[in-house]
């Protein structure tokens, strides 16, 4: 066959749900992966969801086909996601306009075979007539398969760090169409079959495979250290093939196909192979070495009971408009491998065709024993890409994507505390990295997602931040025998005196005059009494000094009126303390009332407390910050 038009052999007889009936009498059950971010795992959990997969699978029924696809798509950014109204949307927003970036989709696909003993000859061709009377409706043998497979997928769910779910009937028609398309958009095609090329379209196929045991080094691991972030103080870990995953950077697919074969029927094989090889292995080194290989491994299926034999496929195709691009992204893969000590098979003519075309879900239990390796499933399995692209949270701040620098959405505020239980968080960098950029980023688009901001900046860094949006902002400094201009006793309306203001207050007073002391609730209750006495005989101009000369005026009698123990609120120590802060005291300039910007700034969304000028002077910066945190914004 030179040339295949998909229209006319369609591969698909029937969907139901996510069950596909093929035309070659396979089902297949189909489920799409949502994996682990890049970069997100540490060497503990990719052996956790080695061991997730390992328990899922071995106890498939013999004769089953699990095969993994990751489909990996050089797109652009369309950036119509990103907000667009303000200066600074408009300019990130294209900033990010038709940047390039991988998209990668992951598939798990169970496919029950006609032909439960896998013994397939060399070549299939997937497109051959539709056979009569398969069966396109669930049976008991169908049912019982499926319930099989969804024990499976519920146990790798229920590892957390995976989630697999359901293929939907439209999603598994577009992802046939667009394989056999050759993944060009804007116009359907046909398949050329060439000795030389496999081309769909504008697209030039390719591909590379492990189909043997003799292509595997010394051992393989589920996981591998990443050169390119550690450190000596930190240690980043990735999946032992994650190279030819995402961070390869182009059009390709990686498909790991497993067949889950009888155990004692491989054991056998392996003994009479054994026994083959002893007797020619002097005639030899490559058999001295194939017979140490299988060897090995068949003394790890007798030495571990949980052992589960299975023949398996990884191939790698990929694809370029241009024919001379591929012998680069050839090279790469190839380099890829060699630093995992790992020989691929290049497959040329009819083998190309074979391996491209049957590494579609419904073909791929079409392979002989010549294109698979024979090993135990925990082997194989360290073959399985186990992580994908950052994801955006629903809402959230915008981010850069480490790998492709494009953006990603994060919930820094997280209400439903899926992350962690607080909501504060810290940025950590030495001086120069960026941390009040970042800090600038993000109260940026708080800011303009209608947030109202309040900052306390003791480097002067959101001064020219604020400065971007006249008329919605306010800078209040502090300088040397002036005031904030912040008035923490003042109240618009007698309805203000709430509870939690008189709380406030209260706690305010004691930083201020007994803040070395622990606080009783017979103290805390006498000043709240005080406070209420005070506003309830004092109709305006209130204040520090005014509360100050309030309790001076009415010491004598105070406590009795308000029926207030001594012991409880000592007169004389706390007028001798708050002298400092009123009158002619060290740092009465505070609290000196001119002109109250207390209620004038309310109608600002930013505001920015200054505190540069005092970061060095303790006890200023001390009072400062506490008549910020007391002051009623709101």
């Amino acid at each position: 066959m030179k040339k295949i038009n998909i229209s006319a052999y369609q591969p698909i007889v029937d969907i139901q749900d996510n069950i596909v009936f093929a035309n070659n009498g396979n089902v297949i059950l189909c489920y799409e992966g949502n994996l682990p971010e890049i970069y997100s795992l540490s060497e503990k959990d990719f052996e956790d969801m080695h061991g997730a997969w390992f328990q899922a699978l071995k106890s498939l029924p013999i004769g089953t086909v699990v095969h993994k696809q990751d489909i990996y798509l050089k797109k652009s950014y369309s950036s119509e996601q990103l907000p667009n109204t303000t200066f600074l949307e408009k300019a990130t927003h294209e900033h990010f306009k038709g940047r390039g970036h991988i998209e990668h989709k992951c598939y798990l696909f169970f496919i029950l075979t006609k032909n439960k003993a896998l013994n397939n000859p060399k070549y299939v061709n997937p497109f051959r007539k539709i056979s009569k009377g398969i069966v396109q409706e669930l049976d008991d043998n169908i049912k019982s398969f499926a319930n099989s497979v969804s024990d499976s997928v519920s146990f790798i769910n229920n590892s957390r760090k995976m989630a697999f779910l359901p293929l939907k009937s439209e999603d598994i028609q577009q992802l046939t169409s667009s394989y056999f398309n050759g993944f060009n958009e804007g116009f359907d095609t046909d398949i050329l079959l060439e000795k030389k090329s496999v081309n769909i379209g504008e697209n030039h196929f390719d591909a590379l495979a492990i189909n043997s045991e003799l292509c595997f080094g010394e051992n393989v691991q589920s996981s591998k250290t990443n050169e390119k972030f550690t450190s000596d103080d930190f240690v980043f870990h990735q999946g032992f093939i994650d190279g030819i995953g995402l961070t390869l950077n182009e059009n390709h697919i990686v498909n790991q196909i497993l067949y889950l074969d009888d155990k004692q029927k491989w054991r056998k094989l392996l003994d009479k192979k054994i026994e083959e090889l002893n007797k020619s292995s002097n005639f030899g080194s490559q058999n001295k070495v194939v017979l140490t290989k299988i060897q090995h491994i068949l003394d790890q299926i007798n030495a571990d009971d949980n052992s589960r034999i299975i023949r398996g496929h990884l191939n790698i195709v990929y694809w370029s408009k241009d024919v001379k691009e591929l012998d680069k992204i050839t090279s790469k893969i190839k380099t890829e491998f060699k630093e995992l000590d790992i020989i691929p098979y290049y497959p040329r003519g009819e083998e190309r065709k074979n391996y491209i075309l049957n590494s579609y879900c419904c073909f791929s239990s079409n392979f002989s024993n010549n294109d698979l390796y024979v090993t135990d499933l925990k082997h194989a399995l360290c073959l399985f890409i186990n992580n994908t692209n950052y994801k955006s949270d629903k809402t959230g701040i915008i981010f850069n994507d480490r790998e492709h620098n494009i953006p990603v959405l994060k919930d820094v505020w997280d209400e439903k505390k899926k992350r962690i239980k607080a909501r504060n968080f810290a940025i950590f960098a030495p001086t120069g990295e960026g941390k009040s950029f970042l800090a600038n980023n993000i109260l940026r688009q708080y800011f303009e997602s209608g947030v109202r901001l309040v900052i306390i900046d003791l480097g002067g860094s959101y001064t020219k931040f604020a400065k971007l949006y006249p008329e919605k902002y306010t800078v209040l400094r502090y300088e040397s025998g002036k005031n904030l201009g912040i008035n923490p006793f003042y109240i618009s309306d007698v309805k203000d005196l709430t509870p939690e203001r008189l709380e406030d207050l209260s706690v305010f007073l004691f930083e201020l005059f007994a803040s070395d002391l622990k606080v009783t609730k017979a103290q805390s209750v006498s000043v709240k009494k005080i406070l209420r006495h005070y506003y309830n005989s004092t109709s305006e101009n209130h204040s520090l000094e005014g509360y100050y000369n309030f309790i001076e005026r009415h010491q004598k009698d105070l406590l009795t009126t308000l029926k207030i123990h001594p012991d409880y609120f000592n007169v004389t120590s706390f007028l001798h303390v708050m002298s400092e802060y009123v009158g002619d005291g060290l740092y009465s300039f505070l609290f000196e009332v001119s002109e109250d910007q207390t209620y004038k700034i309310e109608d600002k969304r930013l505001i920015v407390f200054e505190l540069d000028e005092v970061k060095d002077n303790k006890e200023i910066l001390s009072v400062m910050l506490k008549l910020i945190k007391s002051a009623r914004i709101q």
